[in-house]
């Protein structure tokens, strides 16, 4: 195949039953936050504090996708993907967490899967994609084993509806930003700030997401896998002190998540701060995979701690190279890097890869630097598949411009522009060109 690349052909190859997805979030696209028996989530709770979301936006409206839904399979239809990832909100299922079961919400994902399945695209089902019940979050949230237990229920309620049409399955999406984000920082939801007393929360999703991949397949899941978010870490000079910082951020945004989930054991940088107990729980994280997501976007840079730093390491900027508008650095070689690493450290261990989620942030309908972006990541894939890398799949992030958690609706990342005021949907010159590309696959 060829791919189009500033007025150039580019001829790369994938494998044959390659898959071409998209992907998108309920929180992020769904809106109806009070419609259908919904409950609220943390994220609701989150949007309604002042000062935590950009413009004081909240995803109450968001695309609509919840009325707009046979639109949007539309588009993807057009478009011409093999796969669809969306994410279930749990509470629309069960909205306190826990207990009876909202038919309305199960009914809403039933239709949807159907509309995906009779226009010939494999529904991806994600059941966690950062929207915790808010009640659960006041009983404790992911600082507690009970709600990975109460995770598991959920995931045997879904996929005792949707199993038997869902083609992939993925229990939890990034529990690293979870984590560090909403638990560590306090940037997200739920707005903790814990700093390494956060670990905790990395291990009881670890735990939801064993638990989850055996209430799955009790419910005859066709494929169940992961999308965890992953990025190369760069050392900001070559010495010592520098590299063992990278070590300790390489464990708590990488390793923290693939280890235990491959191969059942935790980096050695993160035991200390671990749950009493956790040992107990490891062959259940480790239930065995059909496929491991990757979501990319970008490296990130690190150095030693500063004085008055309370964690090992300090953050640095990747500079020299082009910027998104939400001020990501564009580093396509770093997916080719990662991919190698990772096939070198778990070996056999490690099942066929997916990229769950790829994605940039650039305006406009006339998104020409969206396609540079994913045309040269697909050509530092291609080289990772040369390398020997077993990949299988590439899902764009976003189909839609959407809410983008505390940035509001300021980043755009969809193949579609979303015009917010009228909600009319305008595919993008990328839409155009991605489309284009998987005709010319097939």
């Amino acid at each position: 195949m060829n791919f189009t690349f500033c007025g150039d052909e580019v001829p790369m190859s994938f494998p044959d039953g390659f898959v071409w997805g998209v992907s998108t979030s309920a929180f992020q696209i769904e809106g109806a936050t009070r419609e259908g028996g919904r409950g609220v989530s943390v994220w609701d709770t989150f949007c309604a504090t002042p000062g935590k979301i950009r413009d004081g936006a909240n995803a109450d409206i968001a695309c609509d996708h919840y009325n707009r839904f046979p639109e949007d399979v539309a588009l993807m239809s057009d478009l011409g993907v093999d796969a669809y990832r969306f994410s279930v909100a749990w509470p629309r299922i069960q909205p306190t967490g826990r207990g009876g079961v909202n038919v309305e919400g199960l009914d809403f994902y039933d239709n949807l899967v159907d509309a995906l399945c009779e226009a010939g695209i494999a529904p991806v089902a994600t059941l966690y994609h950062w929207d915790t019940p808010q009640p659960l979050e006041d009983d404790g949230g992911w600082l507690t084993r009970d709600t990975a237990e109460r995770f598991a229920e959920y995931a045997a309620i879904v996929g005792e509806r949707l199993s038997d049409r869902v083609e992939m399955w993925i229990p939890l999406n990034e529990p690293m930003v979870v984590t560090l984000f909403g638990y560590a920082l306090g940037e997200y939801a739920p707005g903790r700030a814990l700093l390494f007393d956060a670990l905790p929360a990395a291990h009881f999703q670890n735990l939801a997401h064993g638990l989850a991949v055996g209430a799955l397949r009790a419910t005859g899941a066709k494929a169940v896998g992961t999308a965890n978010n992953h990025s190369p870490i760069w050392p900001a000079a070559d010495i010592a002190e520098d590299r063992q910082a990278a070590r300790h951020l390489d464990a708590v945004i990488n390793w923290m998540y693939a280890d235990p989930v491959l191969t059942g054991t935790y980096p050695e940088e993160v035991i200390p701060y671990l749950p009493t107990g956790f040992a107990d729980d490891l062959s259940a994280i480790a239930a065995p995979l059909d496929f491991y997501g990757v979501n990319y976007y970008e490296p990130q840079g690190v150095a030693k701690p500063v004085d008055g730093n309370p964690l090992p390491f300090v953050l640095r900027p990747i500079e020299g190279y082009p910027v998104t508008t939400n001020d990501s650095p564009v580093v396509p070689d770093g997916l080719r890097q990662f991919l190698g690493t990772i096939a070198n450290r778990y070996g056999d261990a490690l099942p066929p890869v997916h990229i769950t989620e790829s994605g940039c942030s650039f305006d406009g309908v006339d998104d020409r630097q969206r396609i540079e972006y994913h045309t040269e990541h697909l050509a530092a894939l291609e080289k990772a598949i040369a390398e020997g890398v077993d990949v299988r799949g590439y899902f764009v992030w976003s189909l839609l411009d959407n809410f983008e958690w505390s940035k509001g609706y300021q980043p755009r990342f969809g193949l579609v522009h979303v015009d917010y005021d009228t909600l009319v949907r305008t595919p993008k010159d990328s839409y155009h060109w991605y489309r284009d590309l998987i005709r010319g696959t097939r």
